[in-house]
C-alpha cells in the first residue's frame, strides 16, 4: 500500500514536470516584455521630443500685426483692423543643424515685403540711382550786415552851437552834399575874418608893387584853415566873392546814404570831436556766413556766390566771398564767410536772414533724392528695392547736396531704385519687424 503511494506521487511531479516550460523560457520572455517597456518609453520620447520641435516650430511661425501687435496668428494673413500683412515674429526655419537661418540686416532694421496692393495704398514711390555732376556747391545761411567801410561820421573840429538842424530823425535818406546841420563859432568867425584880412593884405601888396608871393601866402595860410575845420569849398568861394562872413557855418553829407545815428539836436553846444551824425551808404552790403572746419577746403576768396530771401522768393543776388576769417571761433568750431552784394536799389536791409550758396567746380557721382535718405542714429540709412515687394535697408555715406538730391559716395550702385515717399512708413515697420524677430530670438 505505501509503495502504490510512493510511485503514484513520483508519477504525479513528473506530469507536472513535462506541463511547466523550462526556466530558460521564462528568462527570454522576461527580456521579451523588458524590451517592449523599454521601446515604448523611447517612442513616448521621442514623440514628446517630437511635440517639442513642433511646439518650438509654432512658436517660431507665430505671426503678428506690425501696427497692431495685440492682433497674431500661427499662420500668414492680414490685420482685421487696418488690413496690412502680418510679419512673422519668430525664427523663419530651422535647418537640420538645429541653428536658426538669420538674413543680414542694418543694426534694429529688418527687411520687409509690401505687396502692391499696399505699395498703392500708401503712396510708396521709387527712384533709381542716377549718374550726375556733384560737388563744388556749398549751401549755407548768411546775415545781412552793414558794411563797415561804406560807414561815415560827421564830426565838428571846433567849438560851437548848434543854430539849426536840417536832418532831423535816424533813417532818412540823404544825399552826398545835403546839408545836414549849421553851426555858429566865435574862433569860426576869427578865422573867416582872417581869411578876408589876408586877401586884402594881398591886394594892398599887388598895388603898392610889392612881390606878390608875399601875399599870396598869407591868403594860402588862412584859406587852409578853413579848409581843416571843414569849412566846405563853396562857402570859402562865396566869402572870397561877398568878402562877408558867416555867422554860422553848415555842415553837409559827406557820402550818399541813410542816416544811422544823430546825437544832435538845436541849441546843443559841440566841442572838437563829437559826431552828431552817422551815414551809411547801402549800396553795398556784406552777408556773413559761417563755416565748418570740413567745408573750409570747399571755400576761396573770389567765388561766386547767389542770395535768395524770404523777402523775395523770385529774386537771385548776385555777388563773391571778399575774404574769409583767419580766426576760429573756439565756441562754435566755425569761420566767418564775408560775401559783398551790390545793393543799388537798397533792397537788401540789414540784419535780414538768406540762403547762399558758392558754386565752384564740379565732378561726376551718384545722385538720389534726398527725401530717400533717413538719419538713423548716427548712420544714413536708405530702403533698396530689392524686388518681389521686398525693402531692405541700407547704410550709405551722403557726400553733397544738390538741390532736391544728394550725393551718395557709397553704398549703393547705378541703377538700383530707393524708396523715396512713405519711407517713413517702411521705416518704422522695418524697426517693428526687427524688434518682433529680436523678441521671438530671430
Amino acid at each position: 500500500m505505501g509503495e502504490e503511494k510512493t510511485r503514484s506521487s513520483e508519477e504525479v511531479g513528473k506530469a507536472e514536470d513535462r506541463k511547466s516550460p523550462p526556466r530558460s523560457v521564462w528568462l527570454v520572455l522576461a527580456a521579451v516584455i523588458a524590451g517592449a517597456v523599454l521601446g515604448g518609453t523611447g517612442v513616448w520620447w521621442k514623440m514628446r521630443g517630437h511635440d517639442h520641435d513642433h511646439a518650438v516650430e509654432r512658436k517660431a511661425t507665430l505671426y503678428r500685426c506690425p501696427m497692431h501687435p495685440a492682433i497674431t496668428s500661427d499662420h500668414p494673413g492680414n490685420c482685421p483692423i487696418c488690413g496690412m500683412k502680418l510679419v512673422s515674429t519668430g525664427s523663419a526655419a530651422v535647418d537640420s543643424g538645429g541653428a536658426a537661418k538669420r538674413e543680414a540686416r542694418v543694426s534694429g532694421m529688418a527687411a520687409v515685403t509690401i505687396d502692391p496692393s499696399r505699395q498703392q495704398l500708401i503712396g510708396l514711390r521709387t527712384a533709381k540711382v542716377s549718374k550726375g555732376s556733384v560737388g563744388g556747391s556749398w549751401h549755407t545761411v548768411a546775415r545781412i550786415e552793414v558794411a563797415p567801410t561804406h560807414v561815415r561820421k560827421t564830426n565838428v573840429k571846433i567849438e560851437g552851437f548848434v543854430e539849426r538842424v536840417f536832418v532831423d530823425f535816424v533813417g532818412q535818406s540823404v544825399r552826398k552834399g545835403q546839408p545836414l546841420f549849421s553851426i555858429y563859432s566865435p574862433a569860426l568867425l576869427a578865422a573867416q575874418n582872417e581869411y578876408l584880412l589876408a586877401l586884402q593884405t594881398r591886394e594892398s601888396l599887388a598895388k603898392s608893387g610889392a612881390l606878390a608871393e608875399n601875399g599870396d601866402s598869407l591868403v594860402t595860410s588862412a584859406r587852409r584853415r578853413l579848409e581843416l575845420w571843414d569849412v566846405p569849398a563853396s562857402e570859402i568861394e562865396r566869402l572870397t566873392t561877398t568878402r562877408e562872413p558867416s555867422k554860422t557855418l553848415t555842415l553837409v553829407s559827406p557820402i550818399a546814404g541813410v542816416v544811422t545815428a544823430k546825437n544832435i539836436v538845436q541849441g546843443a553846444r559841440l566841442g572838437p570831436g563829437e559826431a552828431p551824425y552817422e551815414i551809411t551808404d547801402l549800396g553795398e552790403v556784406w552777408a556773413m556766413a559761417d563755416a565748418y572746419e570740413s567745408d573750409m577746403t570747399r571755400i576761396a576768396p573770389g567765388m561766386k556766390a547767389s542770395l535768395t530771401l524770404a523777402a523775395y522768393p523770385d529774386r537771385t543776388f548776385s555777388g563773391k566771398v571778399a575774404f574769409i576769417d583767419p580766426l576760429l571761433d573756439a565756441k562754435t568750431r566755425t569761420v566767418k564767410v564775408h560775401l559783398h552784394f551790390m545793393n543799388p536799389k537798397r533792397e537788401l536791409k540789414p540784419e535780414m536772414f538768406g540762403e547762399v550758396t558758392l558754386q565752384g567746380l564740379t565732378r561726376d557721382g551718384l545722385r538720389i533724392p534726398a527725401d530717400a535718405v533717413i538719419r538713423a542714429g548716427n548712420q544714413d540709412v536708405v530702403f533698396l528695392a530689392s524686388g518681389a515687394g521686398k525693402f531692405e535697408p541700407r547704410v550709405v555715406q551722403i557726400g553733397e547736396k544738390i538741390g532736391a538730391e544728394v550725393e551718395v559716395a557709397s553704398g549703393l550702385a547705378l541703377g538700383q531704385e530707393v524708396v523715396t515717399r512713405a519711407n517713413f512708413l517702411v521705416d518704422s515697420e522695418s524697426q517693428l519687424r526687427a524688434s518682433l524677430s529680436s523678441i521671438g530670438g530671430k
